[in-house]
C-alpha cells in the first residue's frame, strides 16, 4: 500500500501517541470560558445527513462534539480517531478496522464496534440521506470479532479511509439514536467528542462543556460558546469590544488593523479551501468554448489577491491547491485580456454586443466574496461579457447544485481537507456527483478509471491529466487558495488547522 505524503498509513500503522488528535489536558481554572464569534449558524445536529453534513464551514462544531473514524492533525496528516488502526486486505476486496478501547459516549456508555458498524451501515443506506452515500455504500457484510471490524468492499477505493476523516465521517451512538430517533437526537445530541452540548439556541448560540472523560484528554478550556454572528462587521465589533475572544472570516483590512491592537493577536495559514467559479452547461452561451476561455483569460487573479484580498490568498489555475496530492504547478491559465477579447470576437461578441448570463455568489460568507465577483464581472465587461450578479445564501447554492440548477456561472468555496484529487477535481467535475456543475461524457470517461486505481503513482498521474484537460477546455474557473485569518485575545493560544476547522479543543491559555 503506497502512503500519501501526509502520512495516512493505510496498512494499519498509526502515528506516535504524541501526535494524537487532542493534546493531554492542560491546567485550567474552573469556569474558564471562551466565546467564538462564528460566521455561520448550525442548521442540523446530525453530521451525516442532509446538505449541512457536507458544508465545510460547520465541521468545526461537529468535530467539537463528535469523533470521526480517523482524525487529522493541523497539518492534515492522519491519526487515530475512534479507529486506532485500519487497512485493506491484500486482495483489495475488503477492509479491517480496530475500534478504540476506552472511548465513551457523553452519556457514559462505551463506544463499541457495533456503533461503528451501525454508523457505516446507516451512512451507506441509499435511503438514509447521507450526501456521500456512494462512498459508504461500497461496504457490506460487516463482521465483529472483539474490537476488530471487517467488511467487504464492492470495489477498491483508494480514498476510503481518507473519507473517514472528512465530511460525514462521524461515528454516532447506535443505542441512543435508536432510542430517541432523529427528532430526539436533534433536541439532545450526544457524541464521544471533546465537548458536550450544554445549551443550543438555533440562529443564536451554542454552549459546550468540556468532556472530562474524553479519550484524548480533557480540553484545556472548560466552556466554549459559539455565538452565531453571520455579519462580518458585527464579528469585528464582537472581538474589538471584548464580547468575544475569537473570531474569523472578517475583512482583510480589519484583520490587519485588529492584529495590531493591544490585547489582540492574529494568526494566518493557507487552508485547504479554494475559491472557484462553477461553469454550468445548461445555457447555450457556456457551450461556446471561446466564451469559457475568455472568462478564464480575462480574470487577473494576482490583482484580486494583491489588491482586494490584501495578499491573503494564493492564485491557482486548477482545482488542486498546493497541499493537495495531485497539484501540478505546470498547469497554467495565463491572464490574457487581449486574447480573451479576440476569442469573444471570433464568436461574434464585443463590448457593444456582449455575451450575457447570470453569475451567482454569496455575500459575506467569505471575506470579499461579493466584491471579488464584482471585480471579475468588471474584467469580463472589458472583453465582451455582460454578467449580472445574483446573491444567494450558501444553503441555496447546495440546493441548486444538487438539482443541477445553478446559474451558468456560480461562485463557491470548495473545501478539501483530505487533499485527495477525488474530493476536489473528482466530485467537482464528475457528472454523476451531486457536487458537479459541468456534466459531460468526455470528462466522465477520463475520471471513471481512476476511482478504483490501485497503483498510486498511476492514479495521481491520471488525475493530473484530468486537471490538464479541464484547464485546456476551460470547464471551471479556479481563482485562489484561501488564507484563513483568526483574531483572538492575547491571553489565548489558538492553533490554526489547514482544513480551516477552528477547533476549540486545541485552545489553551497563554
Amino acid at each position: 500500500m503506497n502512503l500519501t505524503r501526509r502520512g495516512l498509513v493505510a496498512s494499519g500503522l498509526t502515528l506516535a501517541a504524541a501526535n494524537r488528535l487532542i493534546p493531554l489536558r492542560a491546567a485550567r481554572a474552573e469556569g474558564d470560558t471562551v466565546t467564538i464569534a462564528y460566521h455561520v449558524g448550525l442548521p442540523a445536529w446530525d453530521p451525516t445527513v442532509g446538505p449541512s453534513a457536507v458544508n465545510p464551514t460547520i465541521q468545526s462544531i461537529y468535530q467539537s462534539v463528535f469523533d470521526q473514524y480517523i482524525g487529522q492533525n493541523p497539518d492534515l496528516s492522519f491519526t487515530g480517531g475512534l479507529l486506532e488502526k485500519w487497512g485493506w486486505n491484500d486482495a483489495g476486496t475488503g477492509i479491517w478496522m480496530d475500534v478504540r478501547q476506552g472511548a465513551v459516549w457523553h452519556d457514559g456508555s462505551p463506544v463499541t464496534p457495533d456503533d461503528v458498524v451501525w454508523s457505516l451501515t446507516r451512512a451507506g443506506d441509499p435511503k438514509g440521506g447521507n450526501p456521500i452515500q456512494f462512498v459508504w455504500g461500497n461496504l457490506s457484510n460487516f463482521k465483529v470479532e472483539g474490537h476488530r471490524v471487517t467488511a467487504d468492499a464492492k470495489q477498491y477505493d483508494p480514498a476510503l479511509f481518507k473519507w473517514m476523516a472528512f465530511l460525514t465521517g462521524y461515528v454516532l451512538p447506535k443505542a441512543y439514536f435508536e432510542k430517541v430517533g432523529p427528532e430526539g437526537f436533534e433536541k439532545k445530541p450526544i457524541g464521544s467528542g471533546p465537548y458536550m452540548v450544554d445549551a443550543f439556541e438555533r440562529n443564536a448560540f451554542l454552549r459546550l462543556k468540556a468532556n472530562p472523560h474524553y479519550w484524548g484528554g480533557e480540553p484545556a478550556i472548560e466552556t466554549v460558546v459559539f455565538k452565531f454572528v453571520t455579519d462580518a462587521s458585527a464579528r469585528v465589533a464582537e472581538i474589538e469590544s471584548g464580547s468575544s475572544d475569537v473570531t474569523l472570516e472578517i475583512p482583510y483590512e480589519e484583520y490587519d488593523r485588529l492584529k495590531k491592537k493591544s490585547g489582540l493577536k492574529g494568526v494566518t495559514t493557507p487552508v485547504s479551501d479554494i475559491g472557484m467559479i462553477f461553469i454550468t452547461n445548461v445555457d447555450p452561451v457556456m457551450l461556446d468554448a471561446n466564451v469559457r476561455h475568455a472568462m478564464v483569460k480575462s480574470v487577473d487573479k494576482k490583482l484580486l489577491v494583491d489588491k482586494l484580498l490584501r495578499g491573503y490568498g494564493v492564485p491557482i489555475d486548477t482545482l488542486e491547491a498546493p497541499e493537495y496530492e495531485a497539484y501540478d504547478p505546470s498547469i497554467k491559465t495565463p491572464y490574457d485580456p487581449k486574447g480573451a477579447a479576440k476569442l469573444m470576437a471570433a464568436s461574434g461578441y464585443s463590448k457593444d454586443k456582449p455575451a450575457k448570463f447570470t453569475i451567482q455568489t454569496t455575500r459575506g460568507f467569505k471575506p470579499k466574496d461579493y466584491e471579488m465577483i464584482q471585480a471579475i464581472v468588471g474584467m469580463w465587461r472589458h472583453v465582451g461579457i455582460d454578467a449580472s450578479i445574483e446573491v444567494y445564501e450558501i444553503a441555496k447554492h447546495f440546493e441548486l447544485r444538487a438539482a443541477h440548477k445553478l446559474a451558468p456561472a456560480a461562485f463557491y468555496n470548495w473545501g478539501n481537507a483530505i487533499g485527495d484529487p477525488t474530493t476536489s477535481t473528482g466530485f467537482a467535475m464528475f457528472s454523476h456527483s451531486p457536487h458537479s456543475a459541468w456534466h459531460s461524457d468526455d470528462v466522465d470517461a477520463l475520471i471513471n478509471p481512476l476511482w478504483g486505481e490501485r497503483d498510486e503513482a498511476k492514479r495521481i498521474a491520471g488525475w493530473k491529466a484530468v486537471d490538464r484537460y479541464v484547464a485546456d477546455h476551460a470547464l471551471v474557473l479556479p481563482l485562489l487558495q484561501y488564507v484563513q485569518q483568526i483574531v483572538h485575545k492575547a491571553g489565548l493560544n489558538v492553533v490554526p488547522h489547514i482544513s480551516g476547522a477552528l477547533q476549540p479543543q486545541r485552545f489553551t491559555r497563554a
